[in-house]
Formats: structure tokens, C-alpha cells, sequence
């Protein structure tokens, strides 16, 4: 968990006035016994989490599709290639939406705008650090060598982009076992 108590207190913030703004029917499936709380949720969110997440085209229609989720500092991040039909959708038109749906006992869904992630900048260090405590061992230290400098061996040889999610909205919904 690398949330401090101000970004803790900032998502449940989010998440208590997006359920607040929510229509009916979607209050009425997600109800106060089914929200997850922010202190639940970044435990829950710990590590690579997958997302699918929507862009929009020049003419307006969603495009949706898989990405690496890392939720870092009470926010999604995600990465893909500097040559994606996604991020050039993301530059011209940042607004995004994103769902976490492992099994119908959890979902969160997020609505908000994707904003660029420099890992070279001072501000993105920490995210850096944080893919590399969750890809390394899974992948080897040759992918920190892959997210400083690409592959080399794809037609677009740049390392992956990041971007982290600025959520208008978030919503959480788990299913809890029956008591009784």
C-alpha cells in the first residue's frame, strides 16, 4: 500500500460523492452493505490488476480493450505502447473509463481523465519503483532494461507510456457471503 492518509481520505471522498450522484438503479445494486471503503480497496487493488479500459474515437464511438491496472497512490495507472491506437486516442481525447471485474463479487469502475506519467520525472519515481516491485519477479531484470528503453525488436522500438487515471467518478461494488 503506498497510499498516505490525505490520499486515503481523498478516495473515500470520491467514492462516498460518486455513489451520492449515482442514478437509482445503480444505488440500488450497489448499496451501502456492498461498497467497498478506500482502506479496503487499495488492500485489494495490491499489485497488477487487470482493466478493461475505453477510449473514445474521432467520431465518438468507445474502444475498449485490456490493460495492465496498478493502482498506486489512490489512483489507476496503466501503461501500453507510444504507438497504440489507445494512446493516441488518450492524447487527442483523455477521457476514459476503466473496470477491475475479476468475478462478479468485485468491481470497481472508474470515469475520469488519463494524464501522462513521465517514470523519468521526479514525480513518476515512485510509480517506476512500483511496476518494477511487481514486474521483476515475474518477469526478471531484463524488464526493467524493457521499460527504460522498448524492446528494440517491434517496428516501434520506444519503452511502454504510462498514464494515470484522474477519476471524476469511482465505483466499488463487492458481494458479501450471506451471514446468518
Amino acid at each position: 500500500m503506498h497510499e498516505s492518509a490525505e490520499e486515503l481520505h481523498r478516495l473515500q471522498e470520491l467514492l462516498d460523492r460518486s455513489h451520492a450522484r449515482a442514478g437509482r438503479h445503480l444505488r440500488s445494486i450497489i448499496t451501502v452493505g456492498r461498497r467497498v471503503s478506500a482502506a479496503e480497496l487499495v488492500e485489494r487493488l495490491t499489485g497488477m490488476r487487470l482493466l478493461v479500459l475505453a477510449t473514445v474515437t474521432t467520431d465518438g464511438r468507445p474502444i475498449a480493450g485490456p490493460v495492465d491496472g496498478i493502482f498506486y497512490r489512490g489512483a489507476f495507472h496503466f501503461g501500453t505502447a507510444a504507438d497504440a491506437v489507445r494512446w493516441r486516442h488518450i492524447r487527442a481525447r483523455p477521457q476514459v473509463s476503466a473496470t477491475h471485474l475479476p468475478g462478479e463479487e468485485f468491481a470497481v469502475t472508474v470515469h475520469g481523465r488519463a494524464v501522462p506519467v513521465d517514470l523519468r520525472a521526479p514525480a513518476g519515481a515512485g510509480l517506476r519503483d512500483t511496476l518494477l516491485e511487481v514486474y521483476v519477479p515475474r518477469y526478471g531484470r531484463d524488464w526493467e532494461k524493457f521499460l527504460d528503453t522498448g524492446t528494440g525488436d517491434q517496428a516501434d522500438p520506444r519503452p511502454p507510456v504510462y498514464a494515470r487515471i484522474d477519476a471524476e467518478r469511482m465505483f466499488t461494488f463487492q458481494m458479501r457471503a450471506p451471514t446468518g
